[in-house]
């Protein structure tokens, strides 16, 4: 079998059969290449591949045939040009913004993500001497206000969680084009079968493969996708000198002279190289099975998430349902701008009418187990502000939207109806 053209088939083909040929044995399934190292054909291969003339395997810190189909698949399927995997969605937001900043440059990311990364930009960063700036992701305008010379990179998320607001990825891109600065947009809970973020001005997307690709909560793993012609951005960009100057380790090698996609290129060389944020090819092939799937179970997930939002929003006990597939919600007329038939996956965030009965919720559930993961094919309960955003201080909560009220559903693959009736005795116990 040939590799597919990217350009002549869709996604749901893509994601079954992109980035694989057959290997010597004809195994239908992509094997597991459970290695370190690769044997050389001379020792003039081994320097050709150790100085980036050629291309190929060395050791599976860097590259693995397993992990290869993994993140070229993804790439195929998202509409990107190049997918480096990880070990998990955290390593990949980290390493997408190393791979940009360095001490004494900034970020801008939105003021709605999730608080393991809202934690990671204004705390770890702080440790490489990386500022972290906010901006208000229902106020866009806000953004250009924390731009200066030593912004490197925007991020934000498409569909954030916990709160459910959605992106107006157009508005964000402009601003980011204007000022010559990479944009990066998690991905994760949209997925590429809901949103494509680089039809809409993105530069790299971002993926904690562990959720919705994976779909079982077996596997860890994370994504960085590059667009195509982000080359173009990065050449001879101010912002950008670590492209664009000798890399001593490489004896002088200038990354922005590469013909490949060198975003990608020094992701490999520089950071996985080096620190090893590496996916194992175990969890690779799990990741894989997921990705088969995916385009059937999120529209799943979505048709059964708007009809337990329909439920929780006529419900009296009930403050507010926050769900971009409800009419009433702020965020409704972008989802139907940029999400594939006005879907919008498996979070829903509600406020309960106290914390008290946000706790008696979480704790009275019988089908929704209290997890902290979300994209599993089983139904999911959180209290955000006790669990996954425990770390941010009253302001920052206040800021993204959480409240002690609010609860976080990721909703699975169950019967609606019993999602509702599990949901309805919970709140009335």
């Amino acid at each position: 079998m040939a590799n597919l053209s990217h350009n002549n088939y869709t996604q749901e083909t893509l994601a079954l059969h992109a980035g694989y040929t057959y290997d010597t044995q004809r195994t239908m399934s992509v094997p597991i290449y459970q290695n370190t190292a690769y044997s050389f054909e001379s020792l003039e291969q081994a320097a050709a591949r150790f100085g980036l003339k050629e291309l190929g395997n060395i050791y599976t810190r860097l590259t693995n045939p397993t992990t290869d189909v993994l993140g070229s698949r993804l790439a195929a399927v998202e509409g990107g040009i190049f997918g480096v995997p990880t070990s998990s969605g955290s390593a990949a937001i980290f390493y997408a913004i190393a791979n940009c900043a360095e001490s004494g440059d900034n970020i801008v990311f939105a003021n709605k993500i999730y608080g393991g990364t809202q934690t990671l930009f204004t705390h770890t960063l702080k440790r490489f001497g990386i500022q972290a700036r906010v901006f208000d992701i229902d106020n866009i305008a806000s953004l250009e206000s924390v731009i200066d010379s030593k912004t490197k990179a925007i991020f934000f998320e498409s569909i954030s969680n916990p709160v459910i607001s959605i992106a107006d990825t157009l508005a964000i891109t402009a601003i980011a084009k204007k000022h010559k600065i990479i944009s990066i947009c998690d991905n994760t809970v949209a997925t590429a079968f809901l949103h494509k973020p680089f039809d809409f001005g993105v530069d790299i997307s971002v993926h904690s493969l562990s959720k919705y690709v994976n779909g079982q909560g077996s596997a860890l793993g994370g994504v960085i996708i590059e667009r195509a012609g982000l080359n173009e951005l990065i050449k001879d960009n101010p912002r950008y000198p670590a492209f664009n100057t000798p890399d001593a380790s490489y004896h002088g090698l200038v990354y922005s002279s590469l013909e490949l996609p060198c975003f990608s290129i020094r992701l490999i060389t520089e950071w996985l190289r080096n620190i090893g944020a590496t996916l194992s090819p175990q969890s690779a092939w799990i990741l894989l099975q997921g990705l088969e799937t995916l385009e059937l179970r999120i529209k799943k997930h979505s048709q059964n998430a708007l009809e337990v939002a329909k439920f929780l929003e006529s419900h009296s006990l009930i403050k507010s349902v926050a769900y971009p597939g409800l009419e009433s919600s702020p965020y409704h007329n972008l989802l139907k701008q940029y999400y594939v038939d006005s879907q919008s996956s498996g979070l829903i965030s509600f406020e309960a009418q106290s914390y008290e009965a946000a706790q008696k919720i979480c704790n009275s559930t019988e089908i929704f187990a209290m997890v902290v993961n979300i994209g599993d094919s089983k139904s999911l309960i959180i209290h955000p502000a006790s669990t996954t955003h425990s770390q941010l201080s009253k302001e920052e909560l206040q800021s993204g939207g959480i409240t002690p009220c609010t609860v976080r559903l990721s909703i699975g693959l169950e019967s609606s109806k019993d999602l509702i009736d599990d949901l309805k005795q919970a709140i009335e116990k």
